[in-house]
């Protein structure tokens, strides 16, 4: 009985898989940080309490989008970068290229493998935010579905930047950090879009994720979200993926 080799690229991704599950660090992160950040906010009495100010909302119900944010943002900032860069570092895309296996297929098996597991952390605190603390799913499934996937793409491409930018892996994690708390800021993280000033309001939602947390509130309400701000969404992910493009470099 004989039996068929996978193909190079499901070779490369049964490997990285393998290798992600090893990184603690990242795992923790990608997918316990911001489940585990919910339910100390959640925890707060002050969160739970119902706020005029934000339309008869409580915090805890408005920090839900915000801790889907971000959960994408450090997956796109803060686990993927080093680990490609570290790859570049080391010589292993280089001497890849050299081998039927194409670094290409590296590359897609670290996008999609911390693709998944940000949308899964995401969804993960969607769950904690029903069962713990009451907060309401999406009325809205299919725009907010949408709203998240575009949400991942733009964080996916922006790590692929600075993937691209930085030479090394520490060079990486400087970049990731210096953009990882602005987009945290345009997330609503200390501060919800929707409860910015409106000059500061108009210029979040023209950030990635400031346009992702109006799209994932509105869906969150029943509405399908903003044309304009999945715009900004699809505009940014295309934008950021050619620069990367443009700029990577295999060694």
């Amino acid at each position: 009985m004989t039996t068929t080799a996978p193909t190079p690229g499901v070779a490369v991704l049964r490997a990285e898989a393998r290798l992600f599950r090893r990184e603690p660090g990242n795992l923790f992160w990608v997918m316990g940080f911001p489940p585990l950040l919910l339910v100390i906010l959640g925890s707060i009495p002050s969160f739970r309490k119902v706020d005029d100010g934000l339309g008869g909302l409580r915090l805890i119900d408005v920090y839900v989008p915000v801790l889907v944010l971000v959960a994408l943002i450090m997956t796109g900032l803060q686990a993927m970068p080093p680990i490609i860069t570290g790859y570049r570092e080391r010589g292993i895309l280089r001497r890849m290229s050299a081998t039927p296996v194409r670094p290409s297929a590296l590359l897609t098996a670290q996008v999609g493998l911390n693709g998944a597991a940000g949308v899964v952390s995401a969804l993960v605190c969607m769950a904690i935010g029903r069962l713990a603390f009451d907060v309401r799913l999406p009325h809205q499934a299919f725009g907010y579905a949408l709203a998240l996937l575009l949400t991942a793409a733009a964080a996916l491409a922006l790590g692929a930047l600075v993937s691209a930018l930085a030479r090394t892996a520490r060079i990486a994690t400087a970049i990731g950090t210096a953009v990882f708390f602005p987009s945290l800021f345009s997330a609503g993280l200390w501060l919800p879009v929707q409860a910015m000033p409106k000059v500061l309001h108009h210029i979040v939602i023209l950030t990635p994720f400031g346009a992702a947390a109006r799209a994932l509130d509105q869906a969150s309400a029943g509405d399908w979200p903003a044309w304009s701000h999945l715009g900004v969404l699809a505009a940014w992910t295309v934008v950021l993926s050619a620069a990367a493009t443009r700029w990577f470099r295999w060694e």
